[in-house]
């Protein structure tokens, strides 16, 4: 505990990823407007990853974290790209 280090975010930061945030759904909100046909999950879950990808890296503060930590949630990220494609791919060879 002594050998943290503690890191502390500017409000500006943290407005300009909320204002970005915020940009993202209202996109999610449009793009469900428009017909993509069977890409629209697929455009919905892009918006909603970097959404998830911005919120750990600022909210969650992980770009301080060490690089087994980023390492592991990359692996995460991979394992879910894998199984969102498998779903995907299922999907399409109906």
């Amino acid at each position: 505990m002594e050998n943290e280090k503690h890191h502390i975010s500017s409000y500006r930061s943290h407005a300009v990823i909320l204002v970005i945030l915020l940009t993202f759904t209202l996109i999610s909100v449009l793009v469900t407007q428009i017909n993509f046909s069977t890409f629209s999950v697929g455009v919905a879950l892009l918006l909603a990853s970097a959404k998830v990808t911005l919120v750990l890296i600022y909210f969650m503060h992980l770009k301080h974290e060490s690089k087994i930590i980023r390492a592991m949630v990359a692996g995460v990220f991979a394992l879910f790209a894998v199984v969102v494609l498998i779903t995907f791919i299922d999907y399409l060879l109906r």
